[in-house]
């Protein structure tokens, strides 16, 4: 690539910033749109700021040199440029779509007024704007719904216990965090959070919300139970940011189609992170984000040989805090197949378990709750893929050692 080509990436999250820190540390400038006003931050700490354990700006990640604030309304693939809703437009000779995800609002009835707005007192969890919000709102002893117990409703749901709010969770699934933890460890994370004092109900779905002069005051299941509710926080997922990719004509499936050099249909759009779907995955997460970022900024240096394969990712849990510290890991397949073999250890007493499953010799998935010392060497034994030896005695000293993180 030369010095004068022209990279533009829309998006100042976690992967845009990162690929444009990689290009300028290989001599290549970049301009970033982004379009919320805050400076660029960590999605995935977002928890610990409405937990009152951290400032926004502990958050904050490096802005880049040439950060542009704006909305991005329509790519014009012709003369290879971007509009923005100020009308001005910035010309591009390749261009990075890291546009993340959106937050998925649930079919509610009363969900949205007459103007297509949430009430006064229904959050979404996913921006520095929905957090300061919601933050804003929450008082000692509020009574808070949240809708959704995967991994961001955990995070918001122990958050705002721990700012002393009276906490229900919703989950329509049969356990919390089903898509990360098996039912022993999703009884743990029950646990901790019944000890917080969060209510929970499961394999329960919220059909209605009930406003009162524009502002929530309650939620109703589906069997008609209702739940007083001050403020109501919806974390039932995330969807890939599409819309522009999809206007634009580029091929677009559960997120933005791209190959092993993370083009899209189009050969001088490429696209990163929660918006591009690769191998027909779409990852979500942070790893594969931040990876994707470093080979791409590879490839646009003129790194020919660099590609990009998947990202064996593992998703981890820390919620910190002096009285109730909790600590969770998961990655791979942790239900096992048939003829896999399963090491388990637990210890009820200090509210620990450790879970591992072998195929063929290899690791290929784990679930580990509480004190997580071997986290960081189970994480290579898998990571590596290497057959593990056939008398189990390095496997028990993994799942034993605490040194290993």
């Amino acid at each position: 690539m030369t010095s004068n080509t022209r990279v533009v990436v829309i998006g100042a999250g976690l992967a845009g910033v990162r690929l444009a820190r990689r290009l300028g540390e290989l001599g290549t400038s970049v301009t970033v749109i982004g379009e919320e006003e805050h400076r660029p931050y960590n999605r995935v700490l977002l928890a610990e700021v409405l937990a009152g354990r951290y400032h926004p700006e502990v958050i904050a990640l490096p802005a880049p040199a040439g950060l542009t604030r704006g909305r991005v309304t329509g790519i014009d693939r012709e003369v290879r440029a971007v509009h923005l809703a100020d009308g001005s437009e910035i010309p591009y000779d390749t261009l990075v779509l890291a546009t993340g995800s959106n937050p998925v609002l649930p079919p509610l009835r009363g969900l949205f007024t007459a103007d297509h707005v949430l009430p006064q007192g229904v959050h979404a969890f996913r921006t520095m704007d929905d957090c300061l919000g919601l933050s804003e709102a929450v008082r000692p002893g509020a009574r808070v719904v949240v809708v959704g117990g995967g991994l961001l409703g955990v995070s918001a749901a122990r958050a705002l216990a721990q700012r002393g709010a009276q906490v229900v969770l919703a989950q329509q699934g049969e356990r919390l965090m089903e898509r990360q933890l098996d039912p022993s460890a999703s009884k743990l994370v029950r646990r901790h959070l019944a000890d917080l004092g969060v209510e929970i109900h499961t394999e329960t779905r919220v059909s209605d919300v009930r406003c009162v002069g524009g502002a929530v005051r309650s939620v109703e299941m589906h069997d008609g139970y209702a739940l007083d509710a001050d403020l109501v926080v919806l974390a039932c997922g995330v969807h890939p940011r599409v819309g522009l990719a999809r206007t634009a004509g580029l091929d677009v499936r559960k997120g933005i189609v791209v190959d092993d050099e993370l083009r899209t249909s189009d050969p001088r759009i490429r696209a990163i992170g929660d918006c591009a779907q690769h191998d027909d995955t779409v990852y979500g997460l942070a790893a594969p984000a931040l990876e994707q970022a470093d080979t791409l900024a590879e490839l646009l240096a003129g790194r020919a040989n660099a590609r990009y394969t998947g990202t064996r990712s593992l998703t981890r849990l820390t919620l910190t805090g002096p009285d109730s510290p909790f600590d969770l890991a998961a990655f791979g397949e942790p239900e096992p197949r048939p003829g896999d073999d399963v090491v388990q250890l637990a210890d009820a007493t200090r509210g620990t378990y450790r879970k591992v499953v072998v195929r063929d010799d290899r690791l290929v998935g784990g679930v580990l709750v509480g004190e997580l010392g071997t986290v960081g060497a189970l994480a290579r034994a898998w990571e590596g893929a290497e057959p593990l030896p056939s008398d189990g005695g390095p496997l028990l000293h993994l799942l034993t050692n605490d040194g290993g993180s």
